[in-house]
């Protein structure tokens, strides 16, 4: 007759009890080793820049898993290339390991164009890179302006702000030249003082040029002696300029004495 387990001393049956748990964990690990592989690492190959199907191949091949993290849109690379990858290429890592991707749209999203008129052309080409369009041909039009964007067109013709366009298409740009199409006589600023001189200047589109004031403390209520261009040329016909040409002033503490123009003589003499 074979004796009763229960009829062992206690000892016997947890001494039992931890040795069969033993074994247990024993098979356990050693069949999670077998399924994981413990221990055994790869290099990540690296697929940036290839297609996605290729990339794919190429990891699952390797032993790696792949999933699509995310899809951006940069126009220039190919539709559907693999822009960016996660872990990156050349890690070592433990097979059967994940590796994410982040591909380049095969369509380009719709944006809205942004209002780029009325710019400086270096704020212009921030809005342009932050929208995600491309800089197209810079032209120019006579306008006191200089390189502020006058206009902004596509294909030849203004594209009104907030019309719907693809990101990644050429924006060409009309910038001011800095000098007004028409011209004008230069204004007569000798004798006035150097406040009257920047409001004659600023009401006729001009800009103040260089302004010199040897032994001026007080600019503001100096008088003009000199400026450049003058009014009048050598041969005293009057000097002609465009807006956003500028004038330089020569400052001084006292008025100067403006002498009469000279009235060449016409009449007739016997």
């Amino acid at each position: 007759m074979f004796k009763s387990i229960t009829s062992k001393p206690l000892w016997v049956n947890i001494l039992f009890a931890f040795g069969g748990l033993a074994v247990v964990l024993i098979l356990f690990m050693f069949s999670l080793n077998l399924v994981t592989r413990h221990g055994k690492t790869m290099t990540i190959p690296g697929v940036e820049g290839r297609t996605f199907a290729e990339a794919k191949r190429i990891l699952e091949t390797a032993g790696f898993d792949v999933e699509i993290q995310d899809s951006i849109y940069n126009d220039t690379a190919v539709a559907m290339a693999v822009l960016r990858q996660f872990p990156a290429a050349d890690e070592v890592v433990k097979v059967n390991r994940t590796v994410y991707l982040t591909i380049n749209r095969s369509v380009p999203p719709t944006i809205e164009m942004p209002l780029l008129e009325g710019l400086s052309f270096r704020n212009a080409q921030l809005m342009l890179k932050q929208y995600g369009l491309r800089m197209g041909d810079t032209l120019y039009r006579s306008d006191y302006a200089k390189n502020s964007v006058l206009e902004q067109q596509m294909g030849g013709a203004r594209i009104k702000p907030g019309t719907k366009i693809s990101m990644g298409t050429k924006i060409d740009l009309i910038l001011g030249s800095g000098a007004g199409a028409d011209q004008f006589s230069v204004p007569e600023l000798v004798g006035l003082t150097y406040t009257e001189a920047k409001f004659v200047l600023e009401s006729n589109g001009l800009v103040l040029g260089t302004v010199v004031a040897d032994g001026v403390s007080d600019s503001a209520s100096a008088y003009v002696i000199k400026q450049n261009p003058e009014r009048f040329t050598m041969d005293n016909r009057i000097n002609k300029m465009r807006q956003g040409q500028s004038v330089d002033l020569f400052l001084s503490i006292d008025r100067p004495v403006i002498a009469p123009p000279v009235i060449p003589d016409t009449t007739n003499k016997n």
